[in-house]
């Protein structure tokens, strides 16, 4: 199937993009700046314009209880926190202390930190530790690929009907429709295997989600690829 009216973002059309849509604020800035610094790791945390999209989703959908599984230095979960309703609550799940503190340090500054709750520690230990009770409006899930259909498992009975689930990274830098496995073991790097299972795990969640008929669901094009999943009623 070819895909009509798609437009390519090249780097000044993301400038353009950004420019006009939800502002960071200075806290948000700050966070960016100051996760950017950490190095290479950096490419974990969300773009602006998805962190825009979590917002006004969260918002639109007037969401009073939330879960973020991976949560890094917080920049998704200031986002989020910034769409709840009044009296909501984000259940943060991380489990590196460092960049724990950075995200404390920012939701502070932002005004936000009695609203968001970190647990360090494995997300699925802190997820079946939950009340099995439907009463969770929004959950977005960024974390390690090879659990995501198990964070997805483990959320789906604790979502409200007509609550969304959303999952980052499930284009995988377009690494989802890449071959992979064809090459034997000894001719492949290490960083080739582990970008492999990753696809793999990628590619059996997207699997296991379009073939989910409690759900309806959408892949949108934004970041690395957001798959938006709806609990039907």
């Amino acid at each position: 199937m070819c895909a009509l009216k798609t437009t390519p973002v090249t780097a000044e059309l993301y400038d353009y993009l950004i420019a006009h849509s939800l502002p960071l604020d200075d806290v948000q800035r700050r966070l960016m700046e100051r996760t950017a610094r950490l190095g290479p790791v950096a490419r974990m945390q969300i773009g602006p314009d998805e962190g825009a999209f979590l917002t006004l989703l969260a918002r639109l959908m007037g969401a009073r209880r939330a879960i973020e599984i991976g949560t890094f230095t917080g920049y998704s979960a200031l986002c989020i926190a910034r769409g709840l309703a009044p009296g909501g609550h984000l259940l943060c799940c991380d489990v590196d202390k460092e960049w724990g503190q950075i995200a404390r340090e920012a939701w502070a500054q932002a005004g936000v930190a009695d609203q968001v709750r970190l647990r360090l520690g494995p997300a699925l230990d802190t997820l079946r530790a939950l009340a099995p009770d439907p009463v969770v409006d929004l959950a977005f899930i960024d974390a390690d690929k090879e659990n995501y259909v198990a964070y997805y498992e483990e959320l789906l009975p604790r979502m409200r009907p007509g609550g969304a689930v959303l999952a980052d990274n499930v284009l995988w830098r377009g690494h989802v429709i890449d071959p992979v496995g064809d090459a034997p073991p000894a001719e492949v790097s290490a960083t080739r295997r582990a970008r492999d299972a990753d696809t793999r795990a990628i590619r059996e969640f997207n699997d296991h989600i379009a073939a989910d008929d409690r759900v309806e669901a959408v892949i949108l094009s934004i970041g690395d690829g957001v798959t938006l999943i709806r609990k039907r009623d």
